[in-house]
């Protein structure tokens, strides 16, 4: 972590850009929200650095013999996730519909690595590094998102606070709320006498998102008083608002049919307007009266009356209250024998109403009125229950307030943490990860906040519970509905090799390890399958000539289908990375151009074709000179894509394009 002293003595070696970059950072650091040590100026060099390649790694794969179409688009990566989350935006930008991590916690306890050392609970920039930390990764992961796409980051309650504020910074206007999970049943501090047993999820989306739900209850719509449209539910007619806070919803209601009055809770008043009282409020004046109904965003009372929406509740005329005097009515408040609500038992008028007078010799139904929401009245699709933020136990009993609807949100359910190991221990036959979540936790949150066919990435892997969670999710759908398209996993994960393990690799041993026996235990797994991919750096204007054909084609193979496969075998240099069939483009690789592969091009069957190659302008000559068009692009740029920042790019080393290709 660079320190200020450390910053004035480089000034003299920034070159003007820096400069500026470095004032304007100090210039407007200023502000409300989370602030900690970090140098602009050193996360662009770390982007810029180099560029990464992804290599496919057969022998770590699986099932990749049994793909069919283009390539398998489960993915796990090893390496940094910085590195990973690099290569990932150059591949996957928008196409991510959900991010779950469980990062590193900040505990002190030298349980995480930052810039190849591990951090101790003594170090000065500790809080520091683990924001910056995660704040150089988050703010890859951001634009991987799709335009409903979510993120959900797990966090123990001791660093919610620091991380709900990064959170804000990197993903301004985009928070949904928290999850709280009751991690243990017990804690195992108590010298405070207060037991920690819960962590959090917080969920941050773009404005397309929307948790799944679960369909509404059909039973709770009836049909008490035979209404010609059919079943409803009753709901509720008051909002969360006192007389004092909304005036203008506070106003007496009468059924048209029996003359009966019905009074206004003053802690609780109507959540519709009424027509009557704005013509009041405004005097008449048509002009302002016909503005104030045109702004309301539902129906005023008079209207839901009318429509017959309003459902007041039959009573007895004995149980009707009539106070022919203001004494009467006031003896009766007096005694608490006035108006009630039914439930609450407390009172609906009181001596210092401003209506109080309106009531005397009024016939005043006991009940309470509430709407009518007809079955009819919305698609079946678009009844659902809300997802609740509590993370119940799974034999936990759980008391779910009801929505405004009627309807229980649903309540996940999750094992306890310490099921976690066991889970692992039963697949791995050791203690392989330490603090895992439990597959109960991860698959229920992307069940509530993915779809079939969506594409689900962690790049915190650790032992790959996330993709276990996908593959159970994708077998629950192919035993409900076999057309559902499966869901798709990218796992990103380190080796976590050290000076003292050097042989370690927690992604092959562990995450990679773990899904490959769970697709193998299951018969209904069988046909899943995942590629193994490790990352090579290279300086951007090494790119043209230290790249490899297999990591150019693997990177291509990523952005143009989102999937990976082995490289076929060549003719003449040419590798057909995809043929759309909806436009018959024929999408092809020449890593190495040569005259052989100018011929092989020029045979290549289709009318339409697409090539990368590091001479464009070349093959465009060869195919003008035959009176055929081709789109030839440059696999230079191709492979610099959406690698580097605008600030520190470097312009990529190009041939003289007198260059003629070699034979």
């Amino acid at each position: 972590m660079s320190t200020p002293k450390d910053l004035l003595q480089n000034l003299a070696h920034l070159s003007a850009p820096q400069l500026r970059r470095l004032l304007t950072e100090h210039l407007t650091k200023q502000k409300l929200g989370l602030y900690w040590e970090s140098s602009a100026i050193e996360r662009d060099a770390v982007l810029n650095a180099n560029i990464v390649l992804p290599r496919l790694v057969e022998a770590d794969s699986h099932g990749l013999d049994n793909v069919t179409g283009p390539g398998t688009p489960n993915l796990i990566i090893e390496g940094d996730n910085f590195d990973s989350l690099r290569l990932l935006k150059s591949t996957h930008t928008g196409k991510i519909r959900v991010i779950y991590i469980d990062p590193p916690y900040n505990t002190g306890n030298k349980d995480w690595v930052y810039n190849d050392r591990y951090v101790g609970a003594n170090d000065r920039w500790r809080h520091s590094q683990w924001l910056e930390f995660l704040y150089q990764r988050l703010t890859l992961a951001k634009d991987l998102l799709s335009q409903d796409g979510v993120i959900m980051v797990s966090i123990n309650d001791e660093n919610r606070a620091r991380l709900e504020l990064l959170m804000d910074e990197v993903f301004p206007g985009r928070r949904v709320g928290s999850l709280v999970w009751r991690t243990k049943d017990t804690g195992n501090d108590l010298s405070q006498r207060f037991s920690h047993v819960h962590e959090h999820v917080l969920v941050y989306a773009n404005p397309g998102f929307q948790f799944n739900g679960r369909a509404t209850n059909r039973s709770k719509f009836r049909n008490p008083d035979n209404d010609p449209r059919g079943d409803w539910s009753p709901q509720p007619l008051t909002a969360n608002k006192t007389l004092i806070e909304r005036k203008n919803t506070y106003y007496p209601i009468q059924n048209p049919e029996t003359g009966y009055w019905y009074p206004c809770d003053p802690d609780s008043t109507w959540r519709f307007a009424s027509e009557k009282e704005i013509r009041l409020r405004l005097n008449s004046d048509e002009a302002a009266i016909s503005n104030a109904l045109d702004s309301l965003r539902s129906d005023t009372m008079e209207g839901l009356i009318e429509k017959k929406l309003i459902y007041f509740p039959p009573c007895k005329s004995e149980d009707v209250m009539r106070f022919e005097t203001r004494a009467a009515l006031s003896a009766a408040i007096a005694a608490g024998t006035g108006p009630m609500l039914p439930k609450k038992k407390t009172p609906l008028l009181r001596e210092d109403l401003p209506d109080i007078d309106f009531w005397v010799g009024k016939p005043i139904a006991p009940g309470r009125p509430s709407r009518k929401e007809l079955w009819t009245a919305k698609p079946e699709a678009e009844r659902l229950a809300p997802l609740s933020s509590w993370i119940a136990g799974q034999n936990e009993e759980v008391v779910a307030l009801e929505d405004e609807n009627g309807d229980e949100p649903v309540v996940l359910r999750s094992a306890r943490g310490g099921v976690a190991t066991e889970e692992i221990k039963n697949l791995l036959g050791s203690k392989a990860f330490p603090y895992p979540k439990p597959i109960s936790l991860i698959q229920g949150l992307i069940a509530q906040a993915s779809r079939p066919g969506d594409t689900v990435l962690d790049f915190f892997a650790g032992s790959g519970t996330t993709g276990h969670a996908v593959l159970a999710l994708n077998a629950l759908d192919r035993a409900q509905n076999t057309d559902a398209p499966p869901r798709k996993f990218i796992l990103c994960s380190s080796t976590e090799a050290t000076t003292k393990e050097p042989t370690k690799n927690l992604c092959r041993d562990v995450c990679a390890t773990r899904i490959r026996k769970v697709i193998e235990s299951d018969a209904t797994l069988a046909h899943n399958s995942f590629a193994y991919l490790q990352l090579d750096k290279i300086a951007p204007g090494d790119a043209p000539f230290d790249s490899s054909c297999a990591q150019a084609f693997q990177l291509l193979t990523l952005r143009l289908g989102q999937v990976a496969r082995p490289v076929p075998p060549a003719s003449n240099g040419v590798n057909v990375l995809v043929q759309n069939a909806d436009d018959g483009v024929l999408t092809v690789l020449c890593h190495k151009l040569t005259h052989a592969t100018l011929e092989a091009l020029a045979a290549l069957p289709g009318r339409q074709l697409r090539v990368y190659s590091t001479r464009p302008a070349t093959v465009r000559e060869h195919f003008a000179a035959l009176g055929r068009e081709v789109e030839s692009l440059s696999l230079t740029r191709a492979l610099l894509h959406g690698q580097q920042s605008g600030r520190l790019r470097r312009k990529p080393v190009a041939a003289p394009s007198s260059e003629r290709p070699t034979s």
